[in-house]
């Protein structure tokens, strides 16, 4: 069963897909058309979950249920993931490549792929200071401090010099 984004509990559990590139605004409708009718219809072993979903910068899917409701199972989340699948499909876009990393950058979403962390590094693209979206939050209460975390604060950490991070 559908509920807002917002109202759903902090403790509700969080899945967040990144697309590999910037969806249009008619990628957008499609795509929220799709989550709205797939999150009213979602079960886990035939019982409703309470779920919600939000596309954040046109790029990043959060979908969340929460589970002191119905707690989300092995098949309820192949689920969504066969959903996200088809959607990245129809839209061509992929929400499954783990190869890249989007920073915040003057307003911007960029992302960058691993093999160029090192060298965009160098080139002074982004620093231990650019916020870097974190989609291993795995709580909606969680979003709030842990959405965009400093590069330097995160795996991330091993393309700085040791002085920029201890300093």
């Amino acid at each position: 069963m559908f509920v807002p984004f917002e109202s759903l509990a902090d403790h509700s559990r969080l899945w967040i897909y990144q697309s590999n590139k910037k969806l249009s605004a008619g990628e957008i409708d499609i795509l929220s058309d799709a989550l709205r009718a797939f999150t009213e219809q979602w079960t886990v072993h035939g019982q409703p979950m309470k779920a919600s979903f939000h596309i954040a910068h046109n790029r990043f899917v959060m979908l969340a249920a929460d589970e002191g409701y119905n707690a989300a199972s092995g098949c309820s989340i192949d689920g969504s993931v066969r959903t996200l699948k088809a959607l990245g499909q129809e839209l061509n876009a992929d929400f499954f490549d783990r190869t890249q990393v989007a920073f915040q950058l003057n307003d911007e979403v960029v992302a960058l792929p691993m093999a160029e962390l090192k060298s965009k590094y160098e080139a002074g693209l982004w620093t231990a200071k650019t916020p870097v979206f974190n989609t291993l939050v795995d709580t909606k209460g969680n979003l709030a401090a842990q959405w965009l975390t400093p590069a330097g604060a995160t795996w991330l950490k091993r393309y700085l010099p040791k002085e920029t991070i201890s300093g």
